[in-house]
Order: structure tokens, then C-alpha cells, then sequence
């Protein structure tokens, strides 16, 4: 069984700083992390390859630096990590994002469960683990709190190893995920991509021996010409969402503080009122 499990490294600060040309993060000089969702998608990975013997292989796009994410991938637990950087990615949406990590899933292949934080805390969006999932035609759960069941049909020797012994049906996964009023329980076959949220777990802290192995670890790196993408639809070029122009807002107008009884605040209030409404 392989796991595989997308992340991204994101800058470690709240002063971000945009490239005036391409609209763009300018992301040289500043310190990066891993983003801290997918520090649950990576911890959840490695529940599931302690429960079923698993391979945990780790995957981000971005640039050369990004390895340093992989690493620290690496030294928790992750078996293998690869690194899709090149020049020809720069300034991809959140449509060229998922398309090109989807190329970089079906060249691995052989998986049964892709993870994915609910979003990257840069962007916001929560598009990138959805878009995956349609660009490699496999179901999705999003927002996944909890894993409920997981059965996996071994290929390489016809065992099954699932959280029920009992159970008859082929692989599935059944997941509960958070909603605006509550829970759900979804069910669905693998291979399946769940973006995952805080309350699934708690990340764990890397080994000394951990951080030993990665040290010395070997990052697969893939460019464009690794991938069978499509040129037209990677990078800025390939990205549907344009930004046409980044401003600062305006601080905003300190407000006043009436006082008096409440007679006389009520009065002022609804002359304030009428002199911001026409």
C-alpha cells in the first residue's frame, strides 16, 4: 500500500511581500516552513503506514529550497520524498498546481490514498487537494476529521488488511468529515484523496535517528521534461486566474467613543448615522 502525501513549504512570516510584474509571493530571503495543515497530512500518513505497513511517499512542487520541507518529511517518518521544481512552474494557479502535481502522482503510479491539508495558510484557498482529485478522476473526501474504517486489498500477495477483520467488501475508506452544522460520514473505494483538518491528530516531533536519515536521504527530483504535462497548462501561462492588480489597503479611521447618558449618546449616535447615510 502507498501513501502518498502532498505538501507545501510556505513562508514563516505575516509580511508578505508581491513582485509588482507577476503579482506573485516573493519568496527569496524569507524563512519557509512546512505548511502547518500539512503537518497533519503527513502525520495522518504515517498513522495509517504504522497500521498497515504502508510506504509513505512525500511530494511538493515548488522551488529548489522546498527540499528542505521534504527532509524535514523525511525525518519524522517519510519513506520517500520528490521534489517537482522548474523554472516553467513558476507562478501556477491553483488549477496549474494541481494539474502538474497529478502528472507527478500518475508517474508513481502504484497508490491507494493521497493526503492533503485542508489549505496552505499563504493562499487560502483549499483548491490545490479537490483539483488533484478531479484531475486524477478519483473520489475525494475534504475537510476529513477523523479516518472511521480503512480496508486495503493487497495486490502483491491477495492478503487484506483491514480495520475490521470481518468485513467482505474491496478496498474503501469511510472518513468522517467537519461541516458547517456538524459531521458527515462518507464512504468511499480507494484510490480515494482526503484533505485533512487540525482535529485529526496530533504531528509528532521528529527522531534523532529520524533526523540522521534525512540528512543523507535522496531527494527524486522531476522537472517539466520528467512529467507528461501539457506546456500550456503549467506555470503562468498555464494558470486561468489572473491577478490584475495587488494593493495595500487603506488603514482604516479610528473610530470616537461617545459618552454621556444614554439619552444624550443616543441622540449623537443617530446624527452620526444620518450624516454617513444620505
Amino acid at each position: 500500500m502507498n501513501i502518498i502525501v502532498c505538501i507545501k513549504q510556505v513562508p514563516d512570516t505575516t509580511e508578505v511581500r508581491i513582485d509588482p510584474e507577476t503579482n506573485t509571493l516573493i519568496r527569496s530571503g524569507v524563512r519557509c516552513i512546512i505548511n502547518p495543515f500539512d503537518m497533519y497530512a503527513i502525520e495522518e500518513g504515517l498513522r495509517l503506514k504504522d497500521k498497515f505497513e504502508a510506504r509513505v511517499t512525500v511530494i511538493t512542487m515548488g522551488p529548489p529550497q522546498a527540499e528542505e520541507a521534504l527532509r524535514e518529511a523525511i525525518s519524522l517518518g517519510a519513506d520517500e520524498a520528490i521534489l517537482v521544481s522548474d523554472r516553467l512552474f513558476a507562478g501556477s494557479d491553483t488549477w496549474a498546481t494541481s494539474y502538474t502535481l497529478s502528472k507527478a502522482i500518475q508517474k508513481i503510479k502504484d497508490y491507494s490514498l493521497v493526503i492533503c491539508g485542508k489549505q496552505a495558510i499563504d493562499g487560502d484557498t483549499a483548491q490545490v487537494g479537490p483539483g488533484i482529485s478531479a484531475h486524477l478522476d478519483i473520489p475525494q473526501i475534504t475537510y476529513v476529521k477523523k479516518i472511521e474504517e480503512m480496508c486495503f486489498n493487497s495486490t502483491e500477495n491477495g492478503e487484506r488488511s483491514e480495520s475490521r477483520a470481518t468485513h467482505s467488501r474491496d478496498s474503501y475508506i469511510k472518513a468522517e468529515r467537519m461541516t458547517e452544522e456538524g459531521y458527515e460520514i462518507i464512504e468511499s473505494p480507494l484510490p480515494c484523496l482526503i484533505t485533512v483538518v487540525k482535529e485529526i491528530n496530533e504531528p509528532r516531533l521528529p527522531s534523532l535517528k529520524g533526523k540522521m536519515k534525512a540528512k543523507s536521504a535522496g531527494i527524486k527530483k522531476w522537472e517539466a521534461k520528467d512529467l507528461d504535462v501539457d506546456p500550456d497548462l503549467i506555470g503562468l501561462n498555464g494558470s486561468p486566474t489572473k491577478v490584475v492588480k495587488i494593493f495595500t489597503p487603506p488603514p482604516r479611521k479610528g473610530g470616537q467613543i461617545l459618552q454621556g447618558d444614554p439619552e444624550e449618546v443616543s441622540e449623537k449616535l443617530v446624527d452620526l448615522l444620518k450624516g454617513e447615510i444620505p
